[in-house]
């Protein structure tokens, strides 16, 4: 890893993510390791498929899989989503495929922060070259962030403004050199950003140290949704955190619009490990792609929101409890290539 960025941040800029993208990258699970049960991981392949499909209907999608896995892929997937030779082992775009940053006269780049497995969590021999050879097959420029994490771990607006948990970045399994300051430093010039918003998060509790795209997403300049519970536990530590990062957003002194969603209580997966989050959608060109977990009442506030929040978009909502299963939901699985 660089020792310092090896880039200038001057005009490159994360476009928003409900900006115009020219596609979206997705990842084909098959690793028997990541996922020993067989079952539950032909249910993710479903998953993975069914999302791919329904966003292919809006803009391309790109599958990354190894050409050995195409005939199972082909076998669930519309004919509209194309499969590129990229191998893979699990599903996390957001976090394995490539970050793209874009200038006003040299067009796109990656910037690029290195993915390692979560913190060595997690095998990822294949996961952690997916971004370069997403770059490679583009002919899009490599420009190195000289950060190791994910990009589900820091939520920006692409207008100068980044929300992040401590926990997934000032973290020995990431970045253990680095201060926050320089951890700061790094992502701002990496999104093209001028603040952070920091909050404490969660170490340790899950596999990717508390994700913000789980909890909090911007849909706008000065907007943004959080998923919170209507019933916080005082000893649960997610609770806690998210009630913080609420706090520190209502107090940022940055004329923020901070709009609280529910969180399901009737749900269909009733498992105190199951990711329930409204806010882990994804905003395509012309739709928004969202999750509903069988609480009526709670699934029908939060697609109101979503409407509210994306005008002349569809809202579409999919059964992904396999992807909550397994620690995630929809935005964790797609990384959007921006119209260049």
């Amino acid at each position: 890893m660089a020792a310092t960025p090896t880039f200038a941040s001057k005009g490159w800029v994360v476009p928003p993510e409900e900006g115009p993208h020219a596609a979206t990258i997705m990842m084909w699970p098959v690793n028997r390791r990541v996922h020993p049960d067989l079952e539950l991981l032909n249910i993710l392949q479903d998953t993975i498929a069914e999302i791919a499909s329904t966003i292919a209907e809006f803009e391309t999608v790109y599958l990354c899989a190894h050409p050995d896995d195409w005939a199972n892929a082909k076998a669930r997937v519309s004919s509209k989503v194309k499969l590129w030779d990229i191998p893979t082992e699990d599903l996390w775009a957001r976090d394995a495929g490539p970050l793209f940053t874009k200038h006003a006269s040299l067009g796109l780049a990656v910037s690029h922060i290195q993915f390692n497995g979560w913190g060595k969590k997690q095998v990822h021999k294949r996961d952690s070259l997916v971004a370069a050879q997403v770059a490679e097959r583009l002919g899009t420029p490599m420009r190195p962030s000289g950060l190791r994490g994910e990009a589900g771990g820091v939520e920006h607006d692409g207008h100068g403004l980044l929300i992040a948990h401590e926990s997934s970045w000032v973290n020995r399994n990431r970045n253990p050199d680095l201060s926050r300051d320089q951890v700061e430093e790094r992502l701002l010039t990496a999104y093209g950003s001028s603040k952070i918003i920091w909050t404490k998060g969660v170490k340790g509790q899950d596999i990717t140290d508390y994700h913000i795209d789980s909890l909090a997403r911007f849909t706008g300049q000065n907007k943004v949704l959080i998923n919170l519970p209507d019933d916080p536990d005082p000893y649960d530590d997610f609770h806690k955190a998210a009630l913080e990062t609420h706090d520190a957003l209502e107090t940022a002194g940055l004329n923020l619009t901070v709009i609280p969603e529910p969180h399901p209580k009737a749900r269909r997966i009733k498992s105190i490990d199951f990711v329930a989050s409204y806010a882990n959608f994804y905003a395509c060109n012309g739709a928004v792609i969202a999750a509903q977990f069988g609480d009526r009442e709670a699934d029908k506030i939060a697609g109101k929101a979503l409407k509210q929040h994306y005008p002349g978009r569809e809202v579409i909502t999919l059964n992904v409890d396999a992807l909550g299963e397994v620690g995630g939901g929809i935005h964790c699985a797609t990384q959007q290539v921006p119209l260049a």
